[in-house]
């Protein structure tokens, strides 16, 4: 553990998760990933059909800055109209057993966050 640390840096809040949480886990990045991971290359407007509730914008935006971080490349091809593909990485899908632990996490233990959260909700605790 303690070559570990050596060997990256730990941001100031003293949580080395921190700055993956901030990549991969904003707004839409997970869902692009994982419909990337899931269905292979595709082309904006399919990807953004399997995403769901993302506008163009967005989708652009988050694009951009997926292929900026190394997790998804972008295939621009010279032709009349002009094809842009999109497709993860091998960086990209090295996060995989990550996600593959959220959903277990997820299938063991979602129902009891439900049942916490209907628990506090009908105590007489504010809502945070």
């Amino acid at each position: 553990m303690d070559e570990l640390r050596t060997t990256r840096s730990v941001p100031a809040e003293g949580c080395p998760i921190t700055p993956v949480v901030d990549i991969v886990f904003s707004r839409w990045t997970t869902p692009i990933l994982w419909q990337l991971h899931q269905h292979g290359r595709q082309r904006f407007g399919d990807l953004r059909a399997l995403v769901g509730g993302i506008t163009a914008k967005v989708l652009t935006q988050r694009l951009r800055q997926l292929e900026r971080d190394g997790l998804v490349a972008r295939t621009t091809y010279p032709q009349i109209p002009p094809r842009v593909e999109y497709e993860i990485t091998e960086l990209g899908r090295s996060l995989a057993p990550v996600f593959a632990s959220l959903v277990t996490w997820s299938d063991r233990n979602l129902t009891s966050v439900v049942a916490a959260r209907s628990e506090y909700d009908a105590s007489d605790r504010p809502l945070p």
